[in-house]
């Protein structure tokens, strides 16, 4: 496996330190009377830190994931502030520049899969 980029580094430590802080904040506002809603939102952080680990181990689906994560973030952002949408579009386009130029590329791809055939 080729060694891994900084910026998949920094990426990955991004996602689980955001996934872990919102996990954190939303059980110290458990209710039950919006179980289903408080189940989306762990679901959501704990994808996020779940995502942020299999980038790190070099898993190409977890870019992917990554990439839909922020995606959904920015659609909720369109029920906010003008602000929050666009911070949230600039991040999903530079994150996703990072996940996929040609260092990182070379990071995900497989092994075997580059050194010569039979």
């Amino acid at each position: 496996m080729n060694q891994r980029p900084i910026s998949i580094t920094l990426i990955g430590g991004l996602f689980i330190a955001a996934g872990a802080v919102g996990l954190a904040y939303h059980a110290a506002e458990f209710r039950t009377l919006r179980p289903l809603e408080y189940t989306l939102a762990c679901f959501v952080r704990l994808l996020a830190i779940v995502g942020g680990a299999f980038l790190l181990r070099g898993h190409n689906w977890a870019r992917w994931v990554l990439l839909a994560w922020l995606a959904y973030h920015v659609v909720l952002s369109v029920l906010h502030t003008p602000v929050e949408l666009i911070m949230h579009g600039v991040l999903l386009a530079v994150i996703a520049y990072f996940l996929f130029r040609p260092k990182a590329a070379a990071y995900f791809k497989p092994a075997h899969l580059g050194h010569g055939g039979p």
